[in-house]
């Protein structure tokens, strides 16, 4: 099959990973011509990039289904995901590197799509991607294409992040509305209409986070919610901080769709994965300035500081709940929602 073709249902070929000329044509007419990084065209077995350390370095895989879904694909996925990763570490992403398990039968239309919407989120994250690889396996042996992603950054001066810098008395900051991601993903499996726009938030947050770093480079931890949510990140803190934390259930921001369709599943939106959405943990006495920064950034206009860490229950998180309770916000057993990122 010629990558020239103009037949409409043009597909992945096991020669496609061959390395021979199939390869060379996808790579030259679908990769090349949607990726203008001048390190990716010279299709070295690598790249070299010019970066002073300290380097923050993150990976990641993407198998989520479906493959596109209402705000993105698993293309945008895969650079938001490894790109907010890198500023999870305090961070300024500026390589990617990328390979595609590409399973024969997957159309080079919805090839073409995901290499392209990498390229638009790459453009808008500030990031480049400079080397990657394809592997093409038989039909049936893999679901039609799985992105592994790899970042680095330069860390910022003066900024180090981690949950072991976490402090009683600190304060917890949320960017945005949670749970959009994970709650758009198993409602679209489901057929579940709440009538009601439903949405991924996926999206790079590097430059809100640099901004935030920027401003105030005392913030003591950043981590983006995916899998498990916003509580398995204050869950995580908790417990590698040795500090309890303490949220106001009803400061917590989620959609009245996502709070809609969560309902109808039987999901908890705190528990619920978001791809462009970060917590940041710091000192008090820099919260409400953090907060008004964050507010003051389109992505981040509905920003909230949901509540604090505290020298009670160690290595737990509760939820004062609408009605004045207080209740154990947990971390999924097993896994419930697979191959959401």
């Amino acid at each position: 099959m010629n990558l020239d073709s103009t037949a409409r249902d043009a597909r992945v070929e096991l020669a496609h990973g061959s390395g021979g000329r199939a390869t060379s044509r996808m790579v030259r007419q679908l990769f090349l011509r949607h990726l203008p990084s001048p390190e990716l065209h010279q299709l070295h077995d690598g790249a070299v990039v010019p970066l002073a350390g300290p380097l923050a370095i993150s990976t990641d895989a993407f198998v989520v289904d479906p493959l596109f879904f209402p705000g993105g694909d698993i293309g945008k996925l895969s650079v938001c995901g490894t790109v907010n990763d890198v500023a999870m570490c305090g961070a300024r992403p500026t390589s990617l590197a990328a390979a595609f398990v590409l399973e024969e039968g997957l159309t080079l239309d919805e090839l073409e799509s995901i290499v392209a919407s990498m390229a638009q989120t790459c453009a808008a994250a500030g990031v480049s991607i400079v080397t990657g690889d394809t592997k093409v396996v038989p039909r049936g042996k893999g679901d039609r294409v799985f992105i592994i992603t790899t970042g680095v950054g330069q860390v910022l001066p003066g900024v180090s992040v981690g949950p072991s810098r976490i402090r009683p008395g600190d304060r917890i900051l949320v960017s945005g509305p949670v749970g959009d991601h994970g709650t758009t993903i198993l409602a679209l499996r489901a057929g579940v209409d709440v009538g009601l726009e439903l949405r991924s938030d996926c999206a790079p947050v590097a430059a809100e986070v640099m901004a935030l770093l920027e401003r105030i480079p005392e913030v003591h931890a950043l981590r983006d919610p995916t899998r498990g949510g916003l509580a398995a990140v204050l869950n995580e803190f908790a417990e590698q901080s040795g500090t309890g934390f303490v949220i106001d259930e009803a400061a917590v921001p989620v959609s009245a769709a996502t709070r809609a369709a969560a309902d109808i599943l039987g999901l908890d939106p705190l528990q619920m994965a978001c791809e462009g959405r970060f917590v940041a943990v710091l000192p008090a006495e820099r919260a409400d300035e953090a907060l008004a920064l964050l507010r003051s950034l389109p992505a981040c206009a509905q920003a909230a500081d949901i509540g604090g860490v505290v020298t009670e229950h160690p290595a737990k998180v509760t939820a004062r709940t609408a009605i004045g309770g207080d209740r154990l916000l947990d971390v999924f057993e097993g896994e419930p929602l697979p191959r959401i990122c």
